[in-house]
């Protein structure tokens, strides 16, 4: 008779909690800003944001430094949807377009 023992593959580990929050800066068409707050809290809360800028569309994302991968793969989803443009320079200097 086969073995039949299974293993369950382990979790990740959870690293220790952060003494600071990461922080990135989105641009979204101020019409969308409503659509970007559903996506994110469809995202299990992946973060939480602030508008910076509600003319302009400007956002603040804050999430905890060990997401950074799940949020950017978040904006790369939510991109799909609307424009999304992370600015590294919310005067809006230097930024990197994200279209669907």
């Amino acid at each position: 008779m086969k073995n039949s023992s299974r293993t369950k593959p382990r979790k990740r580990a959870c690293p220790p909690p952060p003494l600071h929050s990461a922080r990135t800066y989105v641009r979204v068409e101020p019409s969308k800003i409503g659509l970007f707050r559903f996506l994110l809290e469809a995202h299990d809360n992946l973060g939480v944001f602030t508008v910076t800028n509600r003319f302009t569309g400007i956002l603040q994302l804050r999430y905890s430094p060990h997401l950074r991968r799940e949020m950017r793969a978040f904006l790369d989803a939510a991109a799909t949807e609307m424009t999304v443009e992370i600015v590294m320079d919310p005067g809006g200097a230097v930024s990197r377009p994200r279209r669907a």
